[in-house]
Parts: structure tokens; C-alpha cells; sequence
């Protein structure tokens, strides 16, 4: 329990004016610094889960929450399968896809495509408000159309406009040799996914178009839509074992492992680096404190003559520094949550008035500063710091408890 003794000298020596100028100065420093840390870290972590959340819904754009397939990838009678997995409570939506590689060719102009064959109607919730359609939509690619939709960079690639005609080759093999199939599609719409493998490398097309060209019946996989992007792994597991057989699950977590374990380690690393702020910060209270123990071993003296415990002189100089640390955790917090909700809107005053854009488009697809100020890690760090300068204090703490009363007294 704190004695108020203790706390009553500990906030007078860490506001007294008789202090030596010097340790007034370092003890500012430290509680800036741990401020400094605090609210870097909060910045850092909450532009990190914006870019997080960002690469996540991009990723999910062009893409379901997961899929249903077979080891041979090409299903044959969907229907059965599709009427189990849509009974599921966490599932929203479920669409058949077949997928395929090829090129396409416009005149001298040659590309390799990803080719992804649908049935619009099925689709609506995947692309909902997800796809940024600039000519077309997917009611366009009708059965038996030929139509056919491009990602703004491989149409950019391929130098096509709307209404042109290019040359579809995929490759079929047939008793172990390849031969290539051809056919003619138009044109008619392009999207931006903001990733740049959908946006330069897919194509869709109807699935019926897709069937008739390659000679098949199949489908690839049963894409699915979960109600919630985080049970994705939950539902993939659930129908794994459902299904059973020849059939497995893939969720999105599976799919974009290496996204996300980079962005992850890319927090631990910078989390590691700004905690050297607090760290420094750290230091400073221990030499602050150290000074303030020099400075008042006189003091420290007649408290001990007038009958205060070691004890209690450890918990005046402990008490002072876990206050240093305590204010600067505060305003950090304080601070780092100001910035991190205004970031959107404060870097783009920042880059008109210096006049350069931190996030071009025509470099990266993400031109804004994204940021999402979690709780948790507010919490997380506000601890951590409060840990680190309450364990800097042990230090001169223990030294003042070895200052001899009579000879300070002697001398002082």
C-alpha cells in the first residue's frame, strides 16, 4: 500500500524548484522521450494495421473468403456439393469458377492471362463494392456472348479498347500431348481490383463460353462467402470434414500466408526498433533519479534520523520515477491516439504544403495513408512502457537506501 508520506515527498522533490537545473532538464527529457516512444509506437502500429487491413480487402476483391475444390481440381457434378455448402449458417454466398491459364493476343500484342469463367449472377456478393468496374459490369458477360472483361493494366499491356477483338489460346492436353485451343472474345468492360496480379494478369469471361471452348463440362473450385472474413478458417475446416472424400477446404488466411506474415514481421521489427525510444527514455530516469539521490542525501539524512524506514526512502525516490514514466505513458497515449485517428486526414495537408505525394498512384495502388487505431494495442503499449520505467527506478531507488545519515549529515 503507498504511504502518503511517501507520495507527498516524492511529488514535492519532482516538482520543486530548488532542484538543480540540470536534473530538472533530464528528467524532462525522459518524460518526453517515453512520450515520444508511446505515441510513435501507437502511430506505427495503427498505420500498420491500416496497411493490414487494406491488403486484406484488395486481396478479398477479386476473391471469395475460401474454396471448395477436389485434388484433380475440376468437379464435375457442383450442383450436389454446392446445395450442402450453402446450408452452412456462416456462409452467405457460394459461386462455381473455372480457372485456367492462357494468352491473349491483339494484333502483335501477346500476354499470358489468368482466366477466371463465372456465372455473374452467382458472383454478386464476392465483387460487391469490392471491384471498381471503369467500363462494363459483370451483367455484360452473358452465356454464349464471347464477352470478356481485362484488368486495367493488362488491357493497358494489350493496347485494347472497348469493343476490340482478341484471340483467346489456352492449352489443352489431350492423351498426353498439348494442343492449343482458340477462340474470339470482345471486349466489353475493365475493372481495378488494386492488386497488381488481378489488375495485369485477369480476364473474366462467362463460364458457359469457358466450357464450350476448352471442350468440359467441370468446374474448378466452389467459391465461397463467409459472413464474417475472420471465420473463414473455422467454416474451411467445418466443411472439410463435412464433405469429406475427395473434397477440400481452402480459406483466405491459407491462401495470402505470405502477405500476411511479412506485414507481421514488419510490425515486430519497427515495434522493436521504437521501443529503443522508451528504452533511452528509460535510461534518463535512472539518471535523473540518480542525480536527485546525489543532490538530496541530505534530506534522505534527517528522514532517516526522524525514523523513516529504507523502506519508505525507496518508495519517496520509486514513487517519483514511476510518476516521470506515468506522465509521459499519458501524454504519449494521448498524443499517439490524436495522430493515429487524423493520419487520413492530415497527410494530404502535410503533402500539399511541401508539394510531393508520400504514396503515388502510378507507384503504389494504396495512394492514401490507411490507419486503424486498435485498442489493444494501445493498451499493450501503455503497459510495456509503464513496466520499463517502473523497473528503471529500481536502481537509484536501492542507492538511496545505502546513503549513511551520518555522514551525510556530517557533510552536507
Amino acid at each position: 500500500m503507498i504511504n502518503k508520506t511517501e507520495l507527498f515527498i516524492g511529488i514535492r522533490y519532482l516538482s520543486s524548484k530548488k532542484r538543480n537545473g540540470f536534473v530538472s532538464f533530464i528528467t524532462a527529457v525522459s518524460l518526453l522521450g517515453v512520450a515520444l516512444g508511446v505515441a510513435s509506437l501507437i502511430v506505427i502500429l495503427s498505420v500498420m494495421n491500416g496497411f493490414e487491413y487494406e491488403l486484406r480487402d484488395r486481396l478479398l476483391s477479386m476473391s471469395a473468403h475460401g474454396y471448395i475444390t477436389n485434388a484433380e481440381e475440376s468437379i464435375i457434378d457442383w450442383e450436389p456439393v454446392y446445395q450442402k455448402i450453402i446450408k452452412d449458417d456462416d456462409i452467405i454466398s457460394v459461386s462455381p469458377i473455372l480457372t485456367f491459364e492462357g494468352m491473349l493476343r491483339n494484333g502483335r500484342n501477346n500476354q499470358g492471362v489468368r482466366v477466371n469463367a463465372i456465372i455473374p449472377d452467382y458472383e454478386n456478393k464476392a465483387f460487391e463494392n469490392k471491384v471498381n468496374f471503369l467500363a462494363g459490369d459483370l451483367s455484360v458477360l452473358k452465356p454464349d456472348s464471347n464477352a470478356l472483361l481485362l484488368g486495367r493494366n493488362l488491357a493497358m499491356m494489350l493496347d485494347v479498347k472497348l469493343k476490340d477483338n482478341l484471340i483467346l489460346l489456352v492449352p489443352i492436353v489431350n492423351d498426353g500431348v498439348i494442343e492449343p485451343v482458340l477462340g474470339r472474345f470482345n471486349v466489353q468492360g475493365f475493372f481495378e481490383a488494386g492488386i497488381h496480379e488481378h489488375d495485369s494478369m485477369l480476364a473474366l469471361i462467362n463460364i458457359t463460353d469457358a466450357q464450350k471452348l476448352i471442350s468440359s463440362d467441370s468446374i474448378s473450385l466452389l467459391r465461397f462467402i463467409t459472413r464474417d472474413p475472420m471465420l473463414a478458417p473455422i467454416v474451411s475446416d467445418r466443411l472439410s470434414k463435412d464433405l469429406g472424400g475427395n473434397y477440400f477446404s481452402v480459406d483466405w488466411t491459407e491462401e495470402n500466408s505470405a502477405y500476411f506474415g511479412a506485414i507481421k514481421l514488419e510490425k515486430m521489427m519497427m515495434s522493436l526498433m521504437l521501443a529503443l525510444v522508451i528504452g533511452v527514455a528509460a535510461f534518463n530516469i535512472i539518471a535523473s533519479l540518480t542525480m536527485v539521490v546525489t543532490e538530496k542525501k541530505g534530506d534522505i539524512a534527517v528522514l532517516r534520523t526522524l525514523g523513516m524506514s529504507a523502506k519508505g526512502i525507496k518508495s519517496i525516490f520509486s514513487l517519483q520515477g514511476i510518476l516521470i514514466g506515468l506522465m509521459g505513458v499519458v501524454l504519449g497515449v494521448f498524443l499517439g491516439c490524436l495522430v493515429a485517428v487524423n493520419v487520413p486526414e492530415w497527410v494530404p495537408i502535410i503533402e500539399r504544403f511541401f508539394g510531393f505525394q508520400i504514396m503515388p498512384g502510378d507507384v503504389f495502388y494504396v495512394t492514401a495513408i490507411p490507419s486503424v487505431l486498435l485498442v489493444r494495442d494501445v493498451f499493450l503499449v501503455a503497459l510495456t512502457a509503464c513496466l520499463v520505467t517502473s523497473f528503471a527506478t529500481s536502481f537509484p531507488a536501492k542507492r538511496a537506501t545505502h546513503v549513511d545519515p551520518a555522514i551525510a549529515l556530517r557533510y552536507e
